[in-house]
């Protein structure tokens, strides 16, 4: 009994010696409790938060008058607690309408933001927005349009107030069950609906006379693509401005291929560049002259200035969630050195990490946040760890550099993979050697030298260090292209289960805020996340929500009804399973048979026919006689009697359907259901458990 007694001590006893460093712990838990309240299929009502509240003050008085052995589980518990609070609290704040029909006609609303889109149309995002004969309280708060129209307009500019004949509908959902919610990134961004537009852009009102950011964003990013044509100039006001519309689909895409595209994303690592580059010159300027490093504290003087540009930074660049988060761990670092302390420490980062879950909760599901805090953790743990066994006094200072340069590159590479693989479906297998040659670069001439345009700008003087911004920015482009083009550049990776990532988190928390011998329960999480990640079942059968695609997963990979349409929604099922192949090679593929019109599949033991194109309508007898189970891209009012059809009136409520292989046929998961805010009104009904063949569906009088 005493040994018993012994072993269920040790936690405790092991919390009380770590008194002092666990603050590290609290955004994970915090981070707990916004995971859980994200995972939940139903939307939390006020008896949720009212228990959480409660879990709160019952958390606080443990706290403060509890046995000191369980301080720190109460306040754990009370993380989990503010997070489901922070989330609610959040919904309320962003809460905003939702298209709830297809709407076409005259579109009016300022201009915010232009970008462009995968398809590499121009994309305007409008605010103040009036739709004909709708009324203004279903009226979203935002919408973005794609320009495909090859009518020359108006060249929309940021204040503007444009108007534009538009096809709009409310954000789309996942494209399968459990893959990225579209929709419900939108619903934060306060975006009620998205669509397109082949007319031209035609000006309603010019934007107000005077300064603004945004006209000064979009006239800095013009002029900076006028001094640097071409991909160059469009990669520099991209990390100058966050304005990629000067930046080609292929140099984005080579990019991304070489694990590349972080450079081109304003986050923490322009941020540091920047604020370190004007923190250390000013520091060193302050230092050549005695008299007034005498007189003036240098280190809390570069640190005020450097964060005055990170604050003007953030603004010039559109202030994006990746920038904002930039921002607040920035400075939070540059406080810490105002206040004389280590500016980066796991406490810091923590601090950033509180900051921004409880300001903006949505973020722990992005991979910019996930990727961001995995790489600086690591990257603090990583030094501090090799400093005390490697370094100290064993590399001479001229290697210093080098070895650093590899290092980080090596550790930030390795902590970011499991995310990047898990969010984009793809490994960049020579990632490393394409960071190695490029981020010295970008570090040492790009970024230092867009300060200093920045500073000679208004006397005239900018042309000589934006030449060598566009020489760095070439050698960077250059470098991603020529990676890119290796054989075996890029590595597909099969979209993981909702476990994985959470369980490769806790992996990295455990090692890194673990001393000891304790560090060896990392592997227990992590190898569990291996095993699942290993063991994800795809779907046999995917039913896109338009009926217009069918993908059957066979030996040589999914098979595709049609080689065009539902474009995005064929991508995102060959990139989650892991199949680098597009569209029109996996439409080729053996498990399709069959003209365009009418594709013949089996799967599960379940015979399927693809109808699709004007005269599917007249063939759906055909179909129906020789197959067990029919779908059609036209709504079919009547049909033939034993006939299992699916149409897009029938999948209206379900979304995309997953079909998984189970005895006696196919079992049926619809991909909508959730009962969110941000989630579809729309729910499936009439839809079967599992579709069987003809013949047992007879036998068992189904």
């Amino acid at each position: 009994m005493a040994v018993l007694t012994g072993w269920l001590a040790r936690p405790f006893a092991a919390l009380a010696m770590a008194r002092g460093t666990l603050f590290p712990w609290v955004p994970i838990f915090i981070g707990a409790g916004i995971g859980g309240w994200f995972s939940l299929s139903w939307e939390p009502g006020a008896e949720v938060y009212a228990g959480a509240v409660g879990v709160l003050l019952l958390c606080l008085i443990l706290r403060l008058w509890g046995p000191e052995a369980g301080h720190p589980f109460a306040a754990a518990l009370g993380c989990v607690a503010i997070g489901v609070l922070a989330c609610g609290l959040r919904l309320h704040v962003v809460q905003a309408p939702m298209l709830d029909f297809r709407y076409y006609g005259p579109v009016t609303g300022r201009v915010i933001n232009i970008d462009r889109s995968q398809t590499d149309a121009m994309r305007i995002t409008l605010d103040r927005v009036q739709l004909d004969r709708v009324r203004a309280s279903r009226l979203p708060e935002r919408v973005r349009i794609s320009l495909r129209g090859k009518v020359p307009g108006h060249a929309p500019f940021p204040g503007e107030v444009v108007m534009v004949t538009a096809t709009l509908q409310a954000p789309d959902g996942p494209v399968e069950p459990g893959s990225f919610d579209f929709r419900r990134m939108a619903f934060f961004d306060r975006l009620g609906a998205v669509g397109y537009t082949n007319a031209p852009v035609v000006l309603w009102q010019a934007a107000p006379d005077g300064w603004s950011v945004a006209s000064v964003r979009r006239d800095l990013a013009m002029a900076l693509m006028r001094a640097a044509p071409g991909d160059a100039g469009g990669f520099i006001a991209g990390i100058m401005t966050g304005d990629r519309s000067g930046l080609s689909r292929e140099a984005v895409q080579a990019l991304r291929d070489t694990n590349m595209a972080h450079l081109l994303a304003i986050s923490g690592m322009h941020m540091a560049f920047l604020t370190g580059f004007v923190f250390a010159g000013l520091r060193m300027g302050i230092a050549a002259v005695p008299p007034l490093a005498l007189r003036v504290n240098g280190k809390k003087l570069a640190a005020v200035v450097a964060l005055a540009v990170a604050a003007f930074y953030l603004a010039l660049s559109g202030a994006n969630v990746a920038t904002e988060r930039a921002f607040i761990m920035v400075s939070v670092m540059l406080g810490a050195v105002l206040l004389d302390r280590k500016a980066l420490t796991l406490r810091s980062v923590a601090l950033a990490g509180v900051i921004l879950l409880l300001w903006q909760p949505e973020t722990l599901l992005e991979p910019g946040f996930q990727m961001s805090f995995a790489a600086t953790v690591a990257l603090i743990a990583g030094f501090r760890a090799v400093n005390r066994r490697v370094v100290a006094g064993h590399l001479p200072k001229w290697a210093m550099p080098v070895f650093t340069l590899v290092l980080s590159s090596a550790i930030g590479g390795f902590a970011t993979a499991p995310y990047a693989a898990a969010h984009f479906n793809r490994y960049a297998d020579y990632g490393l050697i394409a960071n190695l040659l490029a981020v010295p670069v970008m570090g040492s001439v790009v970024m230092p030298a867009g300060a200093v345009a920045g500073l000679l700008a208004p006397f005239g003087l900018a042309g000589l260090p934006l030449w060598v911004m566009e020489r760095g920015s070439a050698w960077i482009l250059w470098v991603a292209h020529w990676v890119a083009g290796w054989n075996g550049s890029v590595t597909a990776v099969v979209a993981p289960g909702p476990w994985v990532l959470p369980l490769v988190t806790v992996a990295g928390a455990l090692l890194i805020l673990l001393q000891g011998r304790a560090r060896a329960v990392s592997v227990v999480p992590g190898l569990l996340a291996v095993l699942l990640w290993w063991g994800t079942e795809r779907p046999l059968v995917l039913i896109s929500a338009d009926a217009g695609l069918v993908g059957v997963l066979g030996a040589d990979g999914r098979a595709l009804s049609a080689p065009r349409g539902a474009g995005f929604a064929a991508q995102n099922w060959l990139e989650n399973d892991g199949d680098l192949a597009t569209q029109d090679i996996a439409a080729a593929r053996s498990g399709m048979a069959g003209d365009m019109g009418l594709r013949r599949f089996v799967a599960g033991g379940v015979t399927g026919v693809a109808l699709k194109g004007k005269g599917s309508a007249d063939r759906v007898a055909e179909a129906c006689a020789m197959a067990d189970l029919v779908v059609i891209s036209l709504p079919v009012a009547q049909v033939p009697e034993g006939c299992l059809l699916l149409d897009p009136q029938r999948l209206r409520g379900s979304g995309t359907l997953a079909l998984y292989a189970v005895e006696g046929g196919l079992r049926v998961e619809p991909t909508f259901g959730a009962e969110r805010v941000w989630s579809s009104p729309r729910r499936p009904e009439g839809l079967a458990e599992v579709i069987r063949p003809k013949a047992m569906r007879m036998a068992l009088g189904d």
